[in-house]
């Protein structure tokens, strides 16, 4: 499934992550910004990815600008996001 527009959630304080999700036909593809990605940049595009496909998205852009986010909110801003994509 994909999303029916493009969709952002989340904020810029410390302990949050922003994302802005767009429309793609490319597969789930994610570009992150984080002040921690050398230690955790793969464990965080891993819950983007798996909570994308535990919601049936399976095509579309992420960009993510993280500010230390722990994951049970990344998974609750990626659920909003993909809420607010499918509303039209």
């Amino acid at each position: 499934m994909t999303l029916k527009k493009a969709a952002k959630c989340g904020t810029l304080e410390s302990n949050d992550i922003f994302l802005m999700l767009t429309p793609s036909e490319d597969g789930i593809e994610i570009e992150l910004e984080s002040t921690v990605e050398k230690q955790f940049g793969e464990h965080i595009k891993e819950v983007i990815k798996a909570k994308l496909l535990e919601l049936g998205i399976d095509s579309v852009l992420v960009q993510a600008q993280d500010k230390g986010a722990l994951d049970y909110t990344i998974r609750a801003r990626i659920e909003a996001a993909v809420a607010r994509g499918l509303i039209l």
